[in-house]
C-alpha cells in the first residue's frame, strides 16, 4: 500500500503550481516548483506540507490580502483539492498567523477541500478570544465542513496534531461550542462531535459523563454521539459510563469453555477465541476482548477490542467466537512468546486463555 508521504508528490506540486498560476499571472510558478520540488523526497510527511507551504510562503504575495485573493481565485477555478490543500492550509496559519481577520474566512473556504482541523489550531493558541468568536459563527455555517471544523479543529487530542493544552486543562469552553452541533443534520458533523467527546473523557470524565446523560435527556442525535463518544470509557470497563449506554456492571454473568484455537500459531497466522456466556438474569451486554501482546520485555497493557453487545437471556448459554489474526502492524510489532487473552463483559473481566505465538514460518526453496 502507499504511503500516505507519497501523496505529496513532485506530480502534486505541479498541479498546486497550476492552480495558482491560473489564478495570478504574476505568480512564479517555476520559482515554487523549484523550491518546493528540491530535496522532498527525503521528507516525511508532514515535513512534506510544511516544505511545500516555505516554498508558497518564499512566492506568493508579501500582502497578506494579495495572497488570500490568490488562493480564492484558485478555489474558485476548482482547483486546491485533496492533498494539494494541505500546503496552502499550513501556509496560511504560518505566513498568515497575524492576520486572523484573512485567514480565518479563508480557512473556511479551504476546508471543505479536505480538511483545516489542523490549521485552525495556531488561530486558537495565538488569538484565542477572535478565533472562539468565529467558532461560535460557525456552528451555524450552511456547509456541513464548516460546521465540522468547529468540532474537529478544538479536539484537544486530535491524532497527529499537537494538543490544545488550554482545552486538555479546561473543556468546557470547547464543550460549548459542541452543544449546537450534537444534533446536526451530517452525521459527517455528528461523528466529529462524538470523536472530540472522546477526547475530553480521557481527561475530564466526570464532566463528559453529565454531558451525555443531558444530551441523552434532549438531544434528538444523542443517542450516536454518546455512545460514540463514551467508547474509550467503556473500553476501559467504566461503571458510570456503561450505566448511561444501559449495561449493569454488576450483572452476574459468567463464562464456560475459554479457549483459543489453534493454541500455538506462527506470528501473522490467526487464532479464533471462543466462550460461553451465561447470564442469571436477562441483561444488556457489552462483551470486548482484551489481548495483552508480548513485548521485548514482557507482557504489555491490554489492547481492547470491540466484539460485539448483545442481549443475554436468562439462564440460556450463548456461544461467541472472534477470529484474531497476530500480524505486526506499522504501530504493533508482534513478538513470539505467550499472549494472554481476556474476555471482558459489562467492564469485568470474566476469564482469561492464552495463544503461543512462534516466529514467523519461511518458505525455503530447492536445495
Amino acid at each position: 500500500m502507499a504511503d500516505f508521504k507519497d501523496e505529496l508528490s513532485p506530480e502534486l506540486i505541479g498541479r498546486l503550481a497550476g492552480d495558482l498560476a491560473g489564478a495570478s499571472a504574476s505568480f512564479d510558478r517555476t520559482a515554487f516548483e523549484q523550491l518546493a520540488g528540491t530535496g522532498i523526497g527525503d521528507l516525511e510527511l508532514k515535513a512534506r506540507i510544511d516544505w511545500i507551504a516555505r516554498a508558497l510562503a518564499a512566492t506568493m504575495p508579501t500582502s497578506p490580502e494579495e495572497a488570500g485573493r490568490v488562493v480564492r481565485g484558485a478555489l474558485d477555478s476548482g482547483g486546491l483539492t485533496g492533498w494539494a490543500s494541505m500546503p496552502v492550509n499550513a501556509y496560511v496559519a504560518s505566513a498568515m498567523l497575524d492576520r486572523p481577520d484573512v485567514a480565518l474566512p479563508l480557512l473556511a473556504a479551504l476546508t471543505s477541500r479536505y480538511t483545516a482541523e489542523f490549521a485552525i489550531r495556531p488561530f486558537v493558541e495565538a488569538h484565542y478570544e477572535v478565533t472562539m468568536d468565529q467558532l461560535r459563527a460557525w456552528t451555524t455555517d450552511p456547509d456541513e465542513h464548516v460546521r465540522r471544523l468547529v468540532s474537529e479543529g478544538t479536539r484537544p487530542r486530535l491524532p497527529w496534531a499537537s494538543q490544545l493544552s488550554r482545552f486538555v486543562a479546561d473543556s468546557a469552553p470547547a464543550l460549548a461550542l459542541l452543544e449546537p452541533l450534537v444534533n446536526d443534520e451530517s452525521l459527517y458533523v455528528r461523528r466529529s462531535v462524538a470523536n472530540h467527546l472522546n477526547d475530553i473523557s480521557k481527561d475530564h470524565p466526570d464532566l463528559v459523563l453529565v454531558t451525555a446523560r443531558r444530551w441523552l435527556r434532549g438531544s434528538t442525535q444523542g443517542d450516536f454521539v454518546v455512545r460514540h463518544g463514551l467508547r474509550t470509557l467503556v473500553k476501559r470497563g467504566h461503571p458510570e459510563a456503561l450505566a448511561v449506554l444501559g449495561f449493569d456492571h454488576h450483572a452476574p454473568i459468567e463464562i464456560t469453555d475459554l479457549a483459543c484455537s489453534p493454541s500455538t500459531i506462527p506470528i501473522e497466522e490467526a487464532t479464533t477465541v471462543t466462550f460461553t456466556l451465561h447470564a442469571t438474569d436477562a441483561t444488556r451486554a457489552a462483551i470486548d476482548y482484551i489481548v495483552h501482546y508480548q513485548g521485548v520485555r514482557g507482557p504489555k497493557a491490554g489492547k481492547v477490542f470491540k466484539l460485539t453487545a448483545r442481549d443475554l437471556p436468562a439462564g440460556q448459554a450463548v456461544p461467541f467466537s472472534r477470529r484474531h489474526r497476530f500480524e505486526s502492524l506499522s504501530v504493533r510489532t508482534i513478538h513470539p512468546g505467550p499472549h494472554r487473552i481476556e474476555v471482558q463483559v459489562n467492564g469485568r473481566v470474566l476469564g482469561a486463555t492464552e495463544v503461543h505465538i512462534t516466529a514467523a514460518e519461511t518458505s525455503q526453496g530447492p536445495a
